[in-house]
């Protein structure tokens, strides 16, 4: 589905009701509240007004933007996106009170609370009705099937016609437009689920008819004796920018892990390991930008020195690029100062050692002290890397990792960083079994993602480059 003309739609509708309240509110405080002649002609062609029908609606953007607004669009839910609305529209008329409007003259506190009430009545009202009327479009063209995700079921068995009826009894849709399925068991013949739907595959296949059919969602409808084969699924599938679903069984209910996100609809587990909100992902972001635009403005006299050394230190190049693994298992090619000798890898790829051999003078400092990281910043600019996040690897290593830790793949579904926990803890990592005990600092800090577990990373990765104690 086109998600970038859906977004556009809330866009525009957000910035016309922000324009048409914001400039129904100052002919109101015009006429009523400074209690001065209602002139129409002369309010209309105040300069305040014009700037404020420019400054006001950019201002609401932004917010809706740091809350992320703008995300998930087809998924949205009325009732939650209306109380989203109201805390919003509180907060945003009071920093706009506090910003321009506290220092107006008035009478009595009594008008200073008119004010800020109409403006928020005016702005509620017309942001929460253009929304609902948008969503409640789309709701139902879901609800009738006219448009749907993509949705792939994993199982062929009774479990899988099970949810398959299940799901296409209903008189709403949920919004899934099954494709077809693929079965686990590649010995696996005339299975129940034939008669319903096209096979598409087996497992093994399972990466391609992702990508082949554009799928958005997938439903895990195994049996319950195949629990290992389920929990292999989902490792394969966490590096795909894709919603998985799977049917719950009496442990998981018991457990609470099945939350319920439609009155009507079938009894599904989202897996979701994104344990940062919406508005702290675009915070995030942004402190990226702020933050590596100013250490590599900053720091420019620092590289120009660290770039003289590299040279000196060793024949080659000052820079060392390399391909790595990213957000969804899409390559790039990362930057470093380059801290080992031309041709370090001939033999083949290869982790660094104590005491390796190949690694130059100047390369021990800078490795020691994280000055080789610097020029990553680069790549945080470019969004492919955070600050903050597990460490990028290259694909000759992940493979090798995923053989004993499938659940590598989890770290993937956010972008990796500069800096991580398990680097603080554990440092550059010498052997794939090295690279298996950091994992777990990765695992458990994606499950407690924060920006304040960012600021403290970010802190002791500052102590470790002033102490020169990396490992």
């Amino acid at each position: 589905m086109n998600s970038k003309k859906q977004v556009l739609k809330y866009i525009i509708c957000d910035w016309l009701m922000a324009t048409i309240a914001w400039g129904t509110f100052f002919i109101y405080r015009k006429g009523k509240l400074d209690q001065s002649d209602f002139i129409l002609k002369e309010i209309l062609h105040d300069p305040k007004l014009h700037a404020g029908l420019l400054a006001i609606p950019f201002f609401w953007f932004c917010l809706y933007l740091l809350q992320g607004q703008y995300s998930n669009v087809f998924r949205k839910s009325r009732l939650k996106e209306t109380g989203q609305t109201f805390l919003i529209t509180f907060f945003g008329v009071i920093a706009i009170f506090f910003t321009l409007l506290l220092n107006d003259y008035r009478p009595s506190y009594n008008t200073y609370y008119k004010s800020i009430s109409t403006l928020f009545l005016i702005h509620f009202t017309l942001t929460a009705l253009s929304r609902f009327t948008i969503t409640s479009r789309l709701a139902y063209k879901i609800h009738n099937r006219i448009i749907g995700f993509n949705t792939l079921i994993i199982g062929s068995d009774k479990k899988a016609v099970q949810i398959y009826n299940e799901l296409e009894k209903m008189p709403k849709s949920m919004g899934h437009k099954i494709l077809g399925f693929i079965t686990t068991n590649e010995d696996e013949k005339n299975p129940p689920l034939l008669k319903l739907i096209p096979h598409l595959g087996h497992s093994i296949d399972l990466r391609k008819i992702i990508t082949d059919l554009k799928i958005e969602e997938v439903i895990i409808a195994i049996e319950s004796n195949e629990q290992e084969k389920t929990k292999s699924l989902i490792a394969e599938l966490e590096n795909s920018n894709i919603c998985i679903k799977t049917i719950p069984d009496v442990r998981d209910i018991l457990l609470g892990s099945v939350k319920m996100n439609s009155i009507l609809g079938a009894a599904l587990i989202e897996l979701s390991s994104d344990a940062m909100p919406e508005w702290q992902k675009s915070t995030k972001r942004l402190f990226d930008l702020c933050f590596s635009s100013l250490v590599l403005l900053l720091g420019l006299p620092l590289y120009i020195g660290i770039a003289i050394a590299v040279r000196l230190g060793s024949k080659g190049p000052i820079f060392f690029t390399q391909e790595r693994i990213g957000l969804h298992g899409k390559p790039f090619q990362i930057i470093k100062f380059r801290t080992m000798i031309v041709d370090a890898e001939k033999n083949g790829p290869a982790l660094s050692k104590s005491n390796d051999p190949r690694i130059t003078k100047t390369g021990l400092f800078l490795r020691k002290s994280r000055l080789d990281e610097f020029p990553q910043f680069w790549n945080v600019l470019r969004g492919d890397m955070s600050v903050v996040g597990p460490r990028p690897e290259r694909k000759f290593f992940i493979d090798q990792i995923t053989q004993k830790a499938p659940h590598y793949h989890h770290l993937q579904r956010v972008k990796p960083g500069i800096t991580s926990w398990g680097q603080v803890k554990y440092g550059y990592a010498e052997n794939v079994d090295q690279m298996i005990d950091r994992l777990k600092f990765d695992l458990i800090y994606m499950e407690n993602r924060s920006l304040l577990v960012d600021f403290k990373i970010i802190i002791h990765t500052v102590l470790i480059v002033i102490q020169s104690r990396g490992k």
